[in-house]
């Protein structure tokens, strides 16, 4: 076993006789300093410990079999309801057409931009008409109805309604216009309806699901419709109507679910929705004028410390605009457009094969505050004790020894 003697010579806490300390008034001033600044840093510690941050993490996204929501809210104050349309495109193939009749809401604006009401494309059905039961709808060269009165009267070719006929142009390729000298459309109401609506703008609200692969939503004027040689709006009404065009308002884009409006990561605050606000009015005629926005679309998750998860997207988007007549540019007399197209709002979007995860966690663990409070605790002393002496001997010097 160690002496007593033998073991005080591991001390490495030297102590001194009470009776040989000595006090001063700077001794004290300077140990209330560092008790101030100790309890600060205490406090700052806390607070650091309680903060909670998000910190991202890049992986490989695994979950692109999953759908993508798509959130929008746009006025386009120069376009109404019942001539606005909206489809989706993506690389796979997949077609999207006339959305804007399930699942979203369209709202007539006046001219200054107050809402009149919900719209609709829809027109009477047949049923609403008191017409006769064997009633043939012409479909006014559309459709051969040649052969109608040599087949009974399930197999005869039809336009029952307004619909009908319009569909029968569509697949013709005619120009429909506003309906007006067709019979149905008239009964309708469609063709009063439509002229009387050329002056208002919409507002349109809604969701739809997205295939995380490359694609195209556009909103465009009049009906779409497929064809063998690609996909047509009929712009008959639109191209004469000089006074329509696409400026919009983009009240909230957005791909994925919503997240806190104040999430974070490491400090910088992160925004899923760049375009909201945006307004574009350009000065000139845009008439016959295509609006393009290019955006590349990041899936992002955001795990929470509650353990909720929310799927979503930031993106980030270029925005482009060209007349369809083709031409030089306004704005560079050096730049040509091609020309072509059909008029309309076009987003186009391509998705990132990687994935960013958020996870919310406290900035420090238990065991760093407290490591972090010893160590600022005999910090402070440490600079304490040797201002302490730095002080002490300076006075000493300058007064002199105490004499006798």
């Amino acid at each position: 076993m160690f002496k007593r003697s033998t073991l005080r010579t591991f001390d490495a806490f030297s102590k001194t006789e009470e009776d040989v300390r000595i006090r001063t008034r700077t001794g004290g001033i300077i140990a209330l300093l560092c008790c101030l600044v100790t309890i600060f840093l205490l406090i700052n510690e806390w607070l650091n410990f309680s903060q909670v941050v998000s910190k991202p993490e890049l992986v490989v996204d695994k979950d692109r079999q999953l759908k993508l929501q798509l959130d929008t809210d746009i006025v386009f104050p120069s376009v109404p309801c019942d001539m606005l349309s909206l489809d989706i495109m993506d690389s796979a193939g997949e077609i999207q057409l006339d959305l804007l009749e399930s699942g979203f809401t369209k709202t007539r604006l006046d001219q200054k931009g107050q809402a009149l009401g919900s719209s609709s494309l829809q027109v009477s059905k047949e049923n609403d008409d008191p017409r006769d039961e064997n009633y043939c709808g012409a479909c006014y060269g559309a459709r051969d109805q040649s052969k109608n009165n040599e087949l009974p009267k399930e197999e005869r070719v039809c336009c029952q309604t307004c619909n009908d006929v319009r569909r029968a142009y569509l697949e013709a390729n005619w120009a429909f216009f506003d309906g007006k000298n067709i019979e149905q459309c008239e009964m309708e109401g469609y063709v009063e309806r439509v002229n009387q609506q050329l002056n208002e703008g919409c507002r349109v609200q809604g969701k739809a699901l997205l295939n995380r692969i490359q694609g195209t939503l556009h909103f465009a004027p009049g009906v779409a419709f497929q064809h063998p040689r690609g996909h047509f709006h009929d712009l008959s009404l639109y191209q004469k109507t000089p006074s329509l065009n696409f400026n919009h308002i983009i009240n909230h884009l957005s791909f994925g679910e919503p997240v806190e409006p104040n999430a974070r990561v490491r400090g910088a605050s992160v925004s899923t929705a760049p375009l909201d606000g945006r307004q574009v009015f350009p000065e000139r005629d845009t008439h016959m004028h295509q609006f393009s926005y290019f955006t590349k679309i990041v899936p992002t998750r955001y795990e929470y410390l509650d353990k909720m998860v929310v799927e979503t997207a930031q993106f980030s988007a270029t925005y482009h605009d060209r007349p369809l007549h083709g031409g030089a540019d306004h704005d560079h007399p050096t730049t040509f457009h091609s020309k072509g197209g059909f008029p309309g709002l076009f987003i186009l979007f391509e998705m990132s094969p990687l994935k960013v995860i958020n996870r919310e966690q406290h900035a420090q663990t238990w065991s760093s505050f407290v490591l972090n409070c010893i160590t600022s605790i005999g910090g402070v002393l440490a600079v304490g004790t040797v201002l302490d002496k730095i002080t002490y001997r300076a006075q000493r010097t300058i007064w002199g020894k105490k004499s006798v």
